[in-house]
């Protein structure tokens, strides 16, 4: 049967030793089933099967003069079957095997794609359990907005790689299909039980309609999803690129002993590998045009989409592959900053209890113009002078008359803005990790 890949061995699927061998499975199961109808002598199949093998090196040397590859497969094939190879092929045209093959390896590409989105989801949900309650400052606009938690920050990512993992499972399930119909579909030639058999044998269903090809709106839809992962991961990449400005400083890759950040400053800590990530994610993104213009082939075939898929099924897999390995290298070993993050959130004096105020004025009778106008005039002072934000909104003689110190004070409680954590990691996580995390 065909093997099984470690994510390691990404590139092994595109190699032409596991193309190959699964254009040798495709016939020898087709031989089976024609057998089983009785098209061709049962002997034949079972010598398929018996003596049926492959040299990498003399398939290129045929090709290299019949100009054709599934030729030159079937002419190294009949070289170690023998008499019996002539019954191989039976009814069957090149996209049958071509397609089919694309198939399984997409599948196979798939299933590593899938755990190593497992393996990020993982990391993603040690670290949000780690800093579930560790305070630090959203953002909008690049600029302070409320305070949130890092462990929120991440739990939103990981809800974000839950949902790609779905579409990823969506996608594999829509491209898994077998075409073994015949020069433009119709089974003229070979029944569709063969076809059925094959696959089967393969994993895979059989296609609704081929023509001499699978559609390919199924191709196209699998290499966006494989760009849709990626642009998740840009956009963690980018996060944590942001988040270990020299300004801000949250968060950075891990550093580790040895390691150098600059040929000339010997001081550097930089982000090479979220920038490197970033990198990763354009060109996986690159690939999703090309395939979908593949769709529109000319009646029931043209080659234009072969060239194409010859490139961007292992370069877009290979690509993710490496990314989502990398990014949870980086998640798992990210280095996190509390006591600053702390300190950008106490940066602004406060302002980021700013709309608590503005409600507060408003519950108590103020117009939510004025009470705008109110805050608004006491945050620009801190904003522009580094005046403090509760001084200020102590002595507005506007301010006071409708909230006494007491509850000015009250209003700048950053539990306020953590109350809901359990909620939204509830809605992530689910009730029963929420408990074992809160029993360990």
């Amino acid at each position: 049967m065909i093997p099984r890949y470690s994510r390691a061995a990404m590139t092994t699927i595109w190699e032409p030793e596991n193309r190959f061998r699964i254009w040798f499975e495709i016939e020898a199961h087709a031989c089976d089933a024609q057998a089983e109808l009785g098209v061709i002598p049962a002997e034949a199949a079972k010598a398929v099967w018996e003596r049926g093998g492959f040299d990498v090196a003399r398939i290129d040397e045929i090709e290299a003069e019949v100009k054709h590859d599934v030729i030159a497969f079937l002419t190294s094939l009949a070289e170690h079957v023998g008499p019996e190879a002539r019954f191989v092929h039976q009814g069957m045209t090149s996209s049958d095997v071509l397609d089919t093959c694309f198939s399984v390896q997409l599948t196979q590409a798939a299933d590593l794609l899938l755990a190593d989105l497992d393996g990020l989801l993982a990391a993603l949900e040690r670290r949000a359990f780690e800093h579930k309650l560790t305070p630090t400052v959203g953002r909008s606009h690049a600029i302070h907005a409320e305070p949130t938690t890092f462990g929120v920050k991440l739990a939103g990512y990981h809800a974000e790689f839950a949902r790609n993992r779905e579409r990823l499972v969506a996608a594999r399930r829509e491209v898994a299909t077998c075409a073994i119909s015949g020069p433009v579909g119709t089974f003229a030639s070979i029944d569709p039980r063969v076809e059925e058999h094959v696959a089967e044998k393969l994993g895979l269903i059989p296609e609704t309609v081929s023509t001499q090809v699978i559609p390919r709106d199924r191709h196209a839809m699998y290499f966006a999803t494989l760009a849709v992962i990626a642009s998740s991961v840009e956009r963690l990449a980018v996060e944590i690129r942001h988040l270990q400005r020299t300004e801000v400083r949250e968060a950075e890759e891990f550093f580790s002993v040895g390691q150098k950040g600059s040929s000339s400053m010997p001081h550097k800590r930089n982000p090479v590998l979220t920038e490197n990530l970033t990198g990763l994610a354009r060109l996986v993104r690159g690939h999703v045009i090309p395939a979908l213009e593949n769709v529109a082939l000319w009646h029931e075939r043209d080659i234009s989409h072969s060239s194409v898929e010859r490139n961007i099924g292992p370069d877009a897999t290979i690509g993710l592959d490496f990314a989502l390995a990398r990014l949870t290298g980086v998640v798992d070993k990210l280095i996190v900053y509390p006591e600053t993050m702390q300190a950008n959130l106490d940066k602004l004096g406060g302002l980021i209890h700013s709309q608590r105020v503005l409600l507060a004025l408003t519950q108590k009778g103020m117009s939510r113009e004025d009470s705008y106008a109110a805050v608004q005039r006491n945050a620009m002072p801190v904003w522009l002078e580094g005046k403090d934000f509760l001084a200020l909104l102590k002595a507005d003689p506007a301010v006071r008359a409708h909230l006494d110190e007491a509850e000015i004070e009250a209003l700048f409680d950053m539990g306020f803005h953590l109350k809901h954590v359990d909620t939204i990691f509830t809605r992530v996580f689910g009730k029963a990790e929420l408990a074992r995390a809160a029993a360990e």
